[in-house]
């Protein structure tokens, strides 16, 4: 009926034809029905259920058995189909049971022996088994087929890792990320390696300027050491030449990391004032971070605090520091900062006086061995006290940023400057360089 309706149409619109056009428009309909006819309906299409995102999805969960169960139903609609097999044989491999594993690839390659996707589920099965040597073989079989695939280099570096060839496999891991730059399986291979670097040594040297006294210089040395999960120490000497005066202090503190509760770290600090910096310092800070997403827009959230006292000459101060940074996609980060400083200096009453600042992290470059990244940051009244200039009943605006760039997992590289500008026409221009070395 459909096809007699079509046809009238066709004859008001176009007029008479011969009757061998006629014919033929009428074969071809007829062609077109046969060919839709054996079609399945869209709608049955879109309701057929994709089972390898469902096995994914239950591999993230750990549901091995949901998921054995659907590629077995799989399997007995598709007797012999290849993917259903490998399929089986990765989930085997996941979930634990290498020796059914192993079996199950050795029956794939058999038949696929070209795709470097069955080589590299036998590396990976033979290296949670510990067979590291045979593993190399396998993973180094699919990089023959296919050595452009940075998941192949990634599983290569986690091989070799195991063999405790620390450079080669740093060097898998960077090739892979040469290949493919937001790898994060490659990336945190990299980090595993870094892990042995227990300790950070920098050096650095910070220069201001002021429109109303001299040149101040200071040049600083830290010693950061983390001795487990659970402890690190960190130590410092700073030499300061202020105003035609040199001074200097030596500063320590302990922190001690407990999961689930965060990091609380306990320092203090002593010097050799010459009446511009503290004779001595103590502080503590409390630290605790909860990650909230992997793929939304606030990836985790980082809250500290801790107050600070500083014992100078002819003051005393106390300030309590509170810290929110919000970890965003791409590995941007937001920071602000809030101070209350009570100042009490001989022979007038204490007075509480409010800062904040604000900061935002960015990635600018990254490649194999290293990064590039950047901040910009604004703050008001952000006075930190370790001098005896930046106390005192003034305001101030500062605008500034900085650089980091990592050339090396051992070297890096850190710079910065800001402007601040102060109540009586008064203002600051300061520039730092730091060095540190990972070891």
């Amino acid at each position: 009926m459909h096809q007699s309706s079509h046809a009238r149409k066709v004859r008001q619109i176009a007029g008479p034809r011969p009757i061998r056009l006629w014919r033929t428009l009428r074969f071809a309909v007829a062609l077109i029905a046969i060919g839709l006819c054996s079609c399945p309906p869209l709608k049955a299409q879109q309701e057929v259920p994709d089972w390898v995102a469902a096995v994914r999805r239950l591999a993230e969960l750990h549901d091995w058995a949901t998921a054995m169960q659907i590629i077995n139903e799989e399997g007995a609609r598709r007797p012999g189909d290849i993917e259903v097999r490998e399929w089986r044989a990765r989930v085997l491999t996941w979930s634990g049971n290498l020796e059914q594993a192993e079996k199950e690839w050795s029956e794939v390659l058999k038949a696929a022996s070209s795709d470097p996707d069955n080589w590299m589920g036998l590396a990976a099965l033979y290296r949670r088994e510990g067979r590291l040597d045979e593993a190399l073989r396998a993973i180094d079989r699919a990089l023959e087929l296919d050595p452009k695939r940075a998941d192949l280099r990634t599983e290569r570096g986690r091989i070799l890792r195991g063999q405790n060839e620390a450079r080669a496999a740093r060097s898998e891991f960077q090739r892979a990320l040469e290949l493919d730059p937001g790898s994060a399986e490659a990336r945190a291979g990299l980090q595993s390696l870094r892990e042995d670097l227990k300790n950070e040594l920098r050096i650095g040297q910070d220069i201001d300027l002021f429109n109303f006294i001299g040149t101040n210089h200071d040049e600083w040395l830290d010693l950061v050491t983390r001795w487990s999960s659970r402890w690190t120490t960190s130590f410092g000497g700073s030499f300061y030449q202020r105003d035609g005066q040199d001074a200097g202090k030596f500063a320590g503190s302990v922190t001690r990391t407990q999961p689930h509760w965060g990091a609380l770290t306990v320092g203090g600090a002593i010097g050799h004032d010459n009446g511009v910096i503290p004779r001595s310092e103590a502080f503590f800070d409390y630290d605790r971070g909860w990650r909230l997403s992997e793929d939304g827009w606030f990836r985790g959230i980082e809250l500290t605090y801790g107050p600070h006292w500083y014992w100078y000459a002819s003051a005393r101060i106390l300030t309590l520091t509170g810290t929110t940074i919000v970890y965003l996609p791409r590995e941007w980060s937001w920071s602000l900062g809030l101070t209350g400083a009570r100042s009490s200096f001989t022979g007038t009453s204490a007075d509480w006086r409010p800062s904040g600042i604000s900061r935002l992290k960015f990635p600018l470059a990254r490649w194999s061995s290293g990064a590039l990244s950047g901040n910009v940051f604004f703050a008001a009244g952000a006075e930190d006290f370790a001098e005896i200039d930046q106390i005192g009943s003034f305001a101030a605006q500062t605008y500034g940023g900085g650089l980091r760039f990592q050339f090396t997992p051992r070297q890096d590289v850190s710079a910065y400057g800001f402007y601040q500008k102060r109540t009586q026409d008064r203002t600051q221009t300061s520039f730092g360089l730091s060095y540190g070395i990972h070891f």
